[in-house]
C-alpha cells in the first residue's frame, strides 16, 4: 500500500459530516454518537487523507447484520480486525477514503481513547506539529511500506495515547 501523508485540507469535516448521515441510515437505531477522529479531524495536522470515523452502537455484535447495507455504500465489513469488541469497516479498497472503528456504547476504553487523543491534539498544537511532521518524515522514508510507516510511529503515538488519556480525565 502506498504511503501518503498530506497537509490538512479544510473539506475533511465536510466529508465526515456527509458520511456521517449515510452511516445513520444504514446502523438506524444502532447507532447512538458518531465521531470524527484521526488526524483529518485536527485542523492543521498532516494526515493520510482518510476520514476516521468512530461510530458508537448499542451493541457491536448487533451491527453485523448491517453489513449488506455498509457495502452498498462501499465499505468492506472487516470484523474485528485486530482490536477486539471493534467492527472495522474501510471504503474505497487500495486508495482507501474513510473507515469505521464501531465499539459498544459500554466500551469506554476504546471510545475514550480515540476521543481523547483527538481531542488533545486539538487544543495542543505544538505535540500536533511533531506528530505531523513525524508522518510526513516517515511516508517520505518509507512510501510503499505502510507496516514500516506504522512501526515508525508506533512509540510516538503509544506515548501520545498516554499522555492524552491522563489529560482527558483531568481537564
Amino acid at each position: 500500500m502506498h504511503v501518503r501523508v498530506v497537509l490538512y485540507r479544510p473539506e475533511w469535516p465536510l466529508l465526515f459530516a456527509q458520511e456521517t448521515e449515510k452511516i445513520g441510515k444504514a446502523f438506524g437505531a444502532e447507532l447512538l454518537a458518531v465521531h470524527h477522529i484521526g488526524s483529518t479531524s485536527v485542523e492543521g495536522l498532516a494526515a493520510k487523507p482518510i476520514i476516521d470515523i468512530l461510530a458508537v452502537v448499542r451493541d457491536v455484535n448487533a451491527i453485523d447484520a448491517f453489513a449488506p447495507a455498509m457495502e452498498a455504500l462501499g465499505y468492506e465489513a472487516m470484523g474485528e480486525f485486530g482490536i477486539p469488541g471493534r467492527r472495522y469497516y474501510r471504503k474505497g479498497g487500495e486508495n482507501r477514503t474513510h473507515q469505521i472503528h464501531a465499539f459498544s456504547e459500554e466500551d469506554h476504553w476504546n471510545i475514550d481513547r480515540h476521543l481523547a487523543v483527538r481531542d488533545y491534539l486539538r487544543v495542543h498544537p505544538k505535540e500536533a506539529q511533531l506528530y505531523g511532521d513525524l508522518k510526513q518524515h516517515l511516508a517520505q522514508q518509507f512510501p510503499e511500506d505502510i507496516e514500516q510507516y506504522c512501526d515508525g510511529k508506533d512509540a510516538f503515538v503509544k506515548a501520545l495515547e498516554k499522555r492524552a488519556y491522563a489529560w482527558y480525565f483531568t481537564k
